[in-house]
């Protein structure tokens, strides 16, 4: 059965179809339009190769130094010893489609008055149109005592920054699960990608730590600076629910400001009404994850939000056509986009086409229609083995792919295997423009 609509909602036929081979697709537009693309993520390899294929003529250039690509959804599983780190990775040059021109350094300017961006190796790059999707940069700085060369020793984690950081991640958790202990999982006060991976490494090493060490011989707790456990009310609760009977404590309120690892404690900002305290709580396991913000090139281009997210810097615009408030060439794309959801990969196969649709619409004279509601999916990992599918949009409704066959609040195997299996195959024909 092919999905109604959700990224995790593909199935076999769906899927088969998505990697096999293109949709009908409209005829090509011919045009001399230069297109400049920051960021080869998920975001700006699915756009580039949707772009070629819809574009004759158009000179279309992707701004990345990274090499490797990094399958980010597949992070959680390799910091759970699920996955090798080699599972994530790839190169930046496999995805990319014959007419893109990649400049592999890293974009230092953007003037959107003279339309150009310019590189860290000195070359201006003139566009008509500019798609941002450079991603996020994660602020560890902002940890005091923290750095990224303590992932893997003296128990703590982080499997954001990257594969080898998410390898390091389990053999740190690894030693937890087997020894048990003080479990202490954090998440940022910022926006971040994937709100959801917090929650599912604290499942996993909950569920890994009951059956080899046991029940009755480690603790988890999770802190948050959040009032809820997540942000769509219904899911919230089904989770606060599952941490009550699986006896995992929660710290809500509570923001992680600084790490001492010789004493093995971590230091958080507690909130209470209007008054702020320190608190200290000690781990034999912690795994931290930091604020998150647009990149600095972002920050500094006058192409942020000036009234929300100030400290963080995401890209103003339209949260339903992705495209710039002040400047109307300009889209975002990704983690980096400032709208109120849609830092996941799910996320991005939505908005890409919604960005194809206007930025063509705009080289042919015309109106885009299409419409991107804030669709985000989370396969929320509960057990190995079980997931819920959740899936809501910008209003926080529940919009699930399989309606009446795969509730989204029910712990399921077939969750499970849309996350572990299906999910990079999906992933994979999107970076191709096929999904």
């Amino acid at each position: 059965m092919a999905s109604r609509r959700g990224f995790m909602g593909l199935g076999a036929a769906g899927l088969a179809a998505a990697v096999a081979g293109t949709p009908a697709r409209a005829a090509k537009v011919a045009t001399k339009a230069r297109i400049v693309i920051i960021g080869a993520g998920a975001a700006g390899t699915a756009i580039a190769n949707r772009l070629v294929e819809r574009l004759d003529g158009a000179e279309i250039t992707l701004v990345d130094a990274r090499k490797e690509h990094i399958y980010q959804p597949g992070l959680s599983l390799v910091a759970a010893g699920l996955k090798p780190s080699g599972y994530v990775l790839s190169q930046t040059t496999d995805w990319l489609p014959a007419g893109v021109k990649l400049v592999a350094e890293r974009a230092a300017a953007i003037d959107p008055v003279a339309k150009t961006v310019g590189t860290e190796g000195g070359q201006t790059l003139a566009y008509d149109y500019l798609i941002v999707a450079p991603g996020l940069v994660l602020d560890y700085e902002a940890i005091e005592g923290f750095s990224l060369d303590m992932v893997g020793q003296n128990g703590i984690g982080s499997l954001y920054a990257g594969a080898d950081y998410a390898a390091k991640t389990w053999a740190a958790a690894q030693k937890f699960t087997e020894e048990g202990g003080v479990a202490l999982m954090s998440r940022p006060e910022t926006e971040m990608k994937c709100a959801g991976a917090p929650l599912k490494h604290a499942f996993l090493i909950e569920d890994i730590a009951s059956r080899t060490v046991g029940k009755g011989k480690y603790e988890i707790h999770y802190a948050a600076p959040q009032s809820s456990l997540f942000g769509v009310p219904i899911v919230a609760e089904k989770v606060r629910m599952l941490f009550g009977e699986r006896g995992m404590t929660t710290h809500m309120q509570h923001t992680l400001k600084s790490v001492d690892p010789g004493r093995k404690l971590a230091t958080f900002e507690k909130k209470d009404g209007d008054m702020l305290s320190l608190v200290e709580l000690p781990y034999d396991y912690l795994h931290v994850i930091p604020p998150q913000r647009a990149p600095e090139v972002i920050r500094e281009s006058d192409l942020s939000w000036g009234d929300k997210w100030v400290d963080q810097g995401w890209v103003e615009c339209d949260q339903q056509t992705m495209r710039h408030l002040r400047y109307p060439e300009i889209f975002a794309l990704g983690d980096v986009a400032g709208v109120p959801k849609g830092k996941t990969a799910a996320s991005v196969k939505w908005q890409v086409p919604v960005v194809e649709d206007h930025l063509v619409a705009a080289i042919e004279g015309k109106e885009g229609t299409a419409v991107y509601d804030g669709y985000t999916s989370c396969p929320l990992i509960t057990r190995v083995g079980r997931a819920m599918l959740i899936e809501f949009d910008y209003k926080n409704n529940l919009v699930p792919s399989f309606p009446g066959i795969i509730a989204p609040l029910e712990e399921l195997w077939i969750s499970w295997l849309m996350k572990e299996v299906a999910l990079k195959a999906t992933y994979n024909a999107m970076l191709r423009g096929k999904a």
